[in-house]
Formats: structure tokens, sequence, C-alpha cells
């Protein structure tokens, strides 16, 4: 009997666990068994998916387009399934979403009480972290990412843009002075980020050029909502994305310096998700729901 539909779910399990022995341990399958599963695969079509060695399981092309399309036919399949038993009722079952720290925090969290009320039935597992997972291995359905996107097979729909401003409270400017140039920096405790990506500069205008101003302060944080929550307890200078600082700065709580010197870094967010055309109901009624209401946070609406 063919069963493609279970092949293709056991070659999805063995490159989401990076090896056959793991893949195996999880299908409650011997290691011969899914591996000479998978070769079945490989000569059906005549090509081959996995460059296997001792140490890892690397994908080839053609191997990455069919993982790409097994992810979503299985899901094609779930959803069809899911939407019969439940005789065409609202979509329902996990979606799994990852996010950055503070646009998780400032953006996503607010509005989830209303995407559970409009739709009760789906299950979001959250994860909030500042590294940039892979969707694949992570078994993650979307992301919401800030900064460039680097070329991926993902597809991608755009949240908009932010800019970053330099703020510090009012105790802290009468305690040190306001900066009235990028070089008076150099004075400030200016609080930033520990990010393997992120060097200690902020880039400025100066004299007409853009200069990136060396800092230093007592803290580097692996997310903004750190660095906010230090500001506003009169400890330095921080440079963050403005959706993090707004309220602040209209309730006078944080006071932005330098605005003309600051280089305004429009940063894009986007979300990134699998399966454009072919997404589980649950991760496309999340991603209408969340996508126009983040670009109305964005724009201060």
């Amino acid at each position: 009997m063919d069963n493609r539909a279970g092949e293709m779910s056991v070659f999805v399990r063995v490159v989401e666990s990076g090896s056959f022995s793991e893949a195996a341990r999880l299908l409650h399958m011997t290691p011969s068994t899914v591996s000479k599963l998978v070769a079945r695969i490989e000569a059906r079509l005549g090509v081959r998916l996995v460059e296997r060695s001792t140490r890892q399981l690397t994908l080839t092309n053609e191997g990455q387009f069919y993982y790409d399309r097994s992810v979503e036919l299985l899901g094609q399949i779930e959803d069809a399934e899911q939407q019969l038993a439940q005789g065409g009722a609202e979509p329902e079952g996990v979606v799994r979403v990852n996010s950055s720290v503070s646009f998780g925090s400032a953006g996503i969290e607010p509005l989830l009480p209303a995407f559970w009320q409009a739709y009760p039935k789906v299950i979001v597992d959250l994860t909030l972290s500042d590294d940039v997972v892979d969707l694949y291995l992570e078994r993650a359905d979307l992301a919401f990412r800030v900064g460039a996107l680097p070329d991926s097979n993902l597809m991608a729909r755009k949240i908009g843009t932010t800019r970053r401003r330099i703020v510090g409270s009012p105790v802290y400017l009468a305690q040190r002075g306001t900066p009235t140039t990028p070089a008076e920096l150099l004075d400030h405790n200016c609080l930033g980020f520990n990010f393997r990506r992120s060097n200690p500069v902020w880039p400025m205008r100066e004299s007409g050029r853009i200069v990136e101003r060396m800092v230093s302060g007592t803290l580097i944080a692996n997310n903004a909502d750190t660095l906010r929550r230090m500001a506003l307890f009169d400890v330095g200078l921080i440079r963050v994305a403005d959706y993090h600082l707004r309220d602040h700065i209209a309730r006078g709580e944080l006071i932005e310096v330098l605005p003309d010197s600051a280089l305004s870094e429009d940063d894009e967010i986007h979300a990134v998700f699998k399966g454009a055309t072919h997404m589980p109901a649950r991760t496309r009624v999340f991603l209408d729901f969340f996508v126009p209401r983040l670009q109305a946070f964005l724009q201060g609406k």
C-alpha cells in the first residue's frame, strides 16, 4: 500500500530532529527502519535528499525542497481532517510563535486576549527570545523578526518600521547633565545590548558625516525591556526602538536627547513563516489577526 504521507512524516521528523537515531527514538522505530524509509524515498525520486556523515545530517537542495513541500502537504492534510471532523468549525490547535523579547512583550502579548475572544480554540505556544531561531529546527510556525531579513526560503509579510531614540530619565539628566553633542556621550552611562551581532557603538551625525560613537556603561542586556526599566530607574541613557519609549516620553518619564544627531535607523519588522499557500487554518487566522493590529501598533494607533 502506498503510504507517501507516512514516509513524508518520517522524513520531516529526521530533518527536524537532526539525525536518524533521534527521529527513530521519537517515532518509536529502529534507526535502520528510518534510514531505509528515507532511502526508499530517494530511490523513488531518483535524487539524494540528505548528505549523511558521522557528525551531522545536511539537506541537499532537493532535500530542502522536499522537506518544505512535505511540511505544507502534511499541514494541509491535518487541517483538512480537522475541519471535516469539526464540521467546518472554527480553527483550533497549536500555533508556535517566536518573537524578540521586547517586540513580543510590547506588541504581541497585549493583543492575545482579543485574539482568544475571536479564536478561543487556538493555543498560542509563544517563545520570546532575542536569538534568531531556525523555524524548521524549532518547529515554529512563524516568527516576528526585527531588522534586515537574510536570504531564505521563508515567506514574509512586512509589519512596518521603527526608529531608535536615545533617552534618559529627568533625574538622571539632572544629575549628569543633558548631552548636547555626540562627543559628550563619553561622559555618560550608556546602557547597551549584549547580542553577538551588536556593537558598542551608536551611529551619530556629526558635521554632515555619520560617525559610530563608541559608548560604554554599567549594564549590557539581552533585551530592550531591561534597558528601559534601568532608564526609568535613573541608571543611564539607552538607545532602543520608539515603541518602547513613546508612552514614557509622553508622560515625561523619559526625555529624548540628541534628536538631531542620533541617526534614525529604521528597523524593519516582518512576520516570517513557512508554507504561504498551504498553511493550517490556525496559522492563517493568527497572521490575519495580528499583522494589521501590529501595523497599527507601530504607527502609534
